[in-house]
């Protein structure tokens, strides 16, 4: 008997993962694949948090990790919130987790009810309606377009409000879109929320160091709602730290001893290295994720420049993150031989096969008519993956 449980059967399978996958598997059968659905910054750890991760086998922090963090990690994050954002979070308000995704799971298991709702606007990351799901709430979900640079309005946001909504979720910078608020945009969205107290806003800034117009706003600035905003990050994508595992979140001490509560039961404290490990990034200027989005800016520039000459590719021009989101709905409903493009996962499975170029499906983030490829490679693959591409579009009638 092979019937797993009912929360289970109903996720779906990330797809950004399933398009890396396939990838691979195409990759390990001898084709070159140029792999942009990975929402990885190409760069290596600095050396100076490797060594911090060594020294710590050394000194053997090989033992269990206090479930919220250690004390130092705790600290240094406290420290980095008050000096790059302004922010004051005790380190009796911050967990850190086994990733930002884990966080996010924390924070929406501790707090949402069965039929609570979320607003979530779209394009969304692919695990926030899933994650929602988990919770058993209902994400409510608000379209946005290419016209509004990806962004809700205040507008949209009070009409999405119900007597049943218990969160919003923002992500600034944005994946999968790359679209940043800016304080004034986000002012206006805290007087609609001001006016509904009972609202959580979970706010995901993990490309936070990512972000090409300078000064990172955070929601959780405006005093206002300051005690309902829960903030998410780590140092994946600002430290090129993928794999090692390591998010956190800053929130009110309730929510914060919610989510201590819950990974006592589920995980325990995350890797006690890869907490060393963080406590180095984490504490160090900002000299390296600014390095890295400098060759972010300049990548995203030859990306835009190349694909307004690629037929049926729409993008506008991201503020932040590694990701261009481009609405290709001119494409959808042309043929390859007898191959019917129908939808953008067909787009990007044609892609994959034909051109041998790794993207993932707008379907995958609530919009259907887009694609979306990460820039998170050299100039080089970057080149060569859109004349790939270029070259397969026009192939199609």
């Amino acid at each position: 008997m092979e019937n797993v449980s009912n929360r289970v059967a109903q996720l779906a399978v990330s797809e950004t993962l399933a398009m890396s996958q396939k990838s691979r598997e195409l990759q390990a059968q001898g084709v070159d694949v140029i792999n942009l659905s990975v929402g990885e910054p190409d760069f290596n750890t600095p050396d100076f948090v490797k060594d911090a991760a060594i020294k710590a086998i050394e000194n053997n922090f090989t033992h269990y990790s206090p479930v919220p963090g250690y004390a130092d990690l705790l600290q240094v994050i406290s420290d980095k919130l008050k000096r790059e954002n302004g922010l004051v979070y005790g380190t009796d308000q911050i967990v850190v987790s086994g990733g930002a995704k884990h966080a996010l799971t924390n924070v929406l298991m501790a707090t949402i009810n069965a039929g609570d709702e979320v607003i979530v606007p779209a394009p969304y990351w692919v695990s926030y309606v899933e994650l929602v799901k988990l919770a058993e709430g209902k994400s409510v979900v608000i379209p946005t377009s290419l016209e509004s640079d990806f962004k809700i309005t205040p507008q949209q946001l009070a009409e999405a409000i119900t007597p049943r909504t218990r969160a919003l979720m923002l992500c600034s910078p944005s994946n999968p879109t790359g679209s940043v608020y800016s304080r004034s945009e986000l002012k206006a969205l805290v007087k609609v929320l001001v006016k509904h107290p009972n609202i959580l806003i979970l706010s995901d800034e993990i490309y936070e160091h990512i972000n090409y117009e300078g000064k990172h706003e955070s929601i959780a600035q405006f005093s206002e709602i300051s005690d309902r905003v829960i903030i998410v990050n780590g140092v994946s994508k600002g430290y090129a730290m993928t794999g090692w595992r390591i998010g956190y979140c800053a929130a009110p001490k309730w929510i914060a001893k919610a989510c201590q509560k819950l990974q006592g039961q589920m995980t325990s404290g995350t890797c006690s290295i890869a907490q060393k490990a963080a406590v180095a990034a984490i504490g160090s200027d900002t000299s390296f994720p600014q390095m890295m989005c400098k060759a972010f800016r300049k990548r995203r520039d030859l990306a835009i420049e190349r694909l307004k000459k690629i037929p049926g590719f729409k993008a506008n021009v991201p503020q932040g993150a590694f990701y261009i989101f481009a609405e290709v709905s001119e494409l959808l409903g042309k043929k390859f031989g007898d191959q019917v493009i129908a939808s953008s996962a067909d787009l990007c499975m044609y892609l994959l096969n034909h051109a041998h170029v790794a993207t993932v499906p707008g379907s995958a983030f609530g919009s259907p008519e887009y694609i979306r490829f990460s820039y998170a490679a050299s100039e080089e693959q970057l080149i060569e993956a859109l004349d790939r591409i270029d070259k397969a579009v026009r192939e199609m009638r």
